[in-house]
């Protein structure tokens, strides 16, 4: 089921008054129904592999507590997780890639494809379970003993196709001991939601129509058309990605319950290394948590501590999707931060070396510098992640510096080419405005609540205006388009 469908619509009011209308030690029978039949809307047979993932981890879980912390039902959880999340989403990828090496060695292998649909959610599903086991195995929580109440948590139908990811720690307590309903948090979560609606709908899916048309025919481009392409990409990926997770995070507010930030202004970030601390934080600490420190982290030789970085953000391209691309771009992200990391011990300032750069007083040059310079890295990158396909990707990054000589000239090839004019331009230019202000004020501040601390009149001029707006300009000649992250 779609956030942005009328089916969701009537679909989230009446579990919301059926949730608080129930006593709560029942609560967790309606979230269970609510998180099958949204997730079974858009495809009932895969609603199976779902429950068996849940299967397989809850008792892992019950036969490490209960069996001393063996490590082997560790292991099995997880190599069987794996093991369906790598058939359905790599196999493919991986018998391409292997047809591929042997017609460059002359060896004859031409396999079939499977060409298997890849069930809604399944990655972002897999890492919330196998982080529920590993913690079960740590000893960081308990193994929860009801399976109904578990299922529950690993389906949570606000986050099961594109997260944010969550830890069993934050959403059982939820589950096991419902809060009374709260109404400020309760509006806060709608506050949230109409803005990831408007990220989603208005920014998103207009920048979309314009990257698109080019990402699409890329090879048929240069210069800058490829390179404003890449850009109104590297916000419409944001206000796709981060909508849903707004979206998402409201919801489960209307319910009581709260997710982890899965966003924090990520295009204000000075270096790569704290963009994966704002961009997709789910993601990035679930990688940190169970990929990155148990590799060693930075405790080990330098060569090992760049290794172990090229290594987790490779993993994370590849877990973007079955495709060199994400792999190149995964590479380049760890290649940032590798270089990052030299930078700062070995040629950044005496006084600074040792010390941690959120320690570091910088000048504003200096941030505002190295923002721009994060900015373009990311958005370069990001052009990896869009292609198509590897070469594509190869062929944009090649040509995007051709004809840059002719300013005049590649400004008006670049308007025709996207079919852009003033007008378009301009509106495009101001609603991201719009949106980098809110990222600013978020810097400092948590956005939803302190709207909600203007008076009742402005304040509701602007929930109006703001939906009327949505509303108005989505059916006007808006051309829906399915949030990115589900493909992953």
């Amino acid at each position: 089921m779609l956030f942005t469908s009328i089916t969701f619509a009537f679909f989230l009011p009446v579990i919301f008054l059926i949730y608080w209308a129930v006593p709560a030690k029942l609560r967790y029978i309606v979230l269970l129904i609510a998180d099958i039949v949204f997730y079974m809307y858009g495809g009932p047979v895969f609603i199976l592999l779902l429950f068996a993932v849940a299967l397989v981890t809850y008792a892992a879980g019950r036969f490490i507590e209960e069996r001393g912390g063996m490590k082997k039902y560790l292991i099995l959880s997880v190599v069987v997780v794996i093991g369906l999340l790598g058939f359905f989403k790599y196999a493919d990828f991986v018998l391409d890639t292997i047809s591929s090496i042997c017609s460059l060695v002359s060896i004859g292998f031409s396999p079939s494809t499977l060409k298997l649909a890849m069930p809604l959610g399944i990655s972002f599903y897999s890492f919330t379970a196998i982080g529920y086991v590993v913690d079960v195995y740590r000893g960081k929580i308990h193994a929860e003993k009801n399976i109904l109440k578990y299922t529950a948590f690993v389906a949570f139908f606000p986050t099961v196709m594109s997260g944010p990811i969550n830890r069993a720690d934050d959403i059982l307590p939820f589950i096991n001991e419902p809060p009374a309903f709260d109404y400020d948090e309760a509006s806060t979560g709608l506050r949230q939601m109409l803005w990831g609606f408007f990220k989603k709908l208005i920014v998103a899916d207009t920048l979309a129509r314009y990257a698109d048309f080019v990402f699409d025919n890329a090879r048929a481009y240069f210069g800058l058309t490829l390179i404003t392409a890449t850009v109104f990409y590297t916000f419409q990926i944001y206000c796709d990605f981060s909508g849903y997770s707004d979206i998402a995070m409201g919801t489960a507010k209307l319910l009581g319950i709260r997710c982890r930030d899965n966003f924090k202004s990520p295009y204000y970030s000075r270096s790569d290394k704290e963009f994966w601390t704002r961009w997709h934080i789910s993601l990035s600490s679930w990688f940190r948590d169970y990929v990155y420190i148990p590799l060693g982290g930075s405790r080990v030789s330098e060569v090992r501590h760049y290794v172990n970085l090229m290594l987790t953000m490779l993993l994370s391209g590849l877990w973007h999707g079955a495709d060199w691309s994400f792999v190149m771009w995964g590479g380049l992200h760890g290649i940032y931060q590798v270089v990052e990391d030299f930078c700062h011990k070995h040629l950044s300032r005496k006084e600074n070396r040792g010390k941690k750069e959120r320690d570091i007083v910088r000048s504003v040059p200096w941030n505002i510098g190295h923002g721009i310079l994060t900015f373009g890295m990311v958005s370069f990158a990001w052009s990896f992640f869009r292609a198509n396909n590897t070469s594509d990707a190869i062929y944009i990054a090649s040509h995007m510096p051709r004809g840059l000589g002719h300013i005049a000239g590649s400004y008006i090839m670049m308007l025709n080419n996207m079919q852009l004019d003033g007008y378009k331009l301009a509106w495009i230019l101001s609603l991201i405005a719009v949106l980098m202000i809110v990222d600013f004020v978020g810097l400092k501040h948590d956005i939803f609540e302190l709207f909600g601390k203007l008076p009742l009149v402005p304040r509701w001029i602007i929930y109006t205006a703001l939906t009327v707006f949505v509303i108005v300009l989505t059916l006007n000649g808006g051309q829906h388009q399915e949030f990115i992250y589900f493909q992953f």
